[in-house]
């Protein structure tokens, strides 16, 4: 049965400062995991997390993964990006969607760790788009940001 992951209160505290700091982060962990020391408190392997990570890093230069959110959600995007850059709630599920998020393919932790860190270098390198299909306007560092809050919170679920 899955953990509701609304209700993990004993998650670990992450704060990523940078992209430099969230390589490091994955290193560790893919490295923890790899000597059996990652305690799982959510649902996913270390690998998925990694994927699941790597997948929306992507979506900044490959565009949103399905269909456009209803207008009016677009509407208030800009309105709810302030909140998405402070952090992201555990246990948030996107309507409509099989799994709740998309990017939830089991991988294995090599190629999870592989896809992340990849994905991490891309957004580094390459200049983001100005605009975010949900969130409007969206600077470099907004995309940054939103990246290492979205990390913060699913990596909080892996203790090692």
């Amino acid at each position: 049965m899955p953990i509701d992951t609304t209700k993990v209160s004993n998650r670990r505290a992450v704060r990523l400062p940078s992209l430099d700091a969230y390589r490091a982060e994955v290193r560790r962990l893919a490295a923890a995991e790899r000597a059996g020391r990652v305690k799982r408190l959510g649902n996913w392997t270390v690998g998925q997390t990694f994927h699941h990570l790597a997948f929306w890093l992507d979506t900044v230069f490959d565009g949103p993964p399905g269909p456009l959110p209803p207008w009016i959600i677009r509407l208030l995007g800009p309105l709810l990006k302030k909140r998405f850059l402070k952090g992201l709630p555990a246990g948030f599920r996107m309507p409509k969607v099989e799994a709740g998020t998309y990017g939830t393919d089991v991988v294995s932790l090599d190629d999870g760790e592989r896809e992340l860190l990849a994905a991490i270098d891309r957004l580094e390198r390459n200049v983001p788009p100005p605009r975010h299909f949900l969130f409007g306007r969206m600077s470099r560092e907004d995309w940054s940001t939103m990246h290492l809050r979205h990390a913060e919170l699913h990596l909080s679920f892996l203790d090692g």
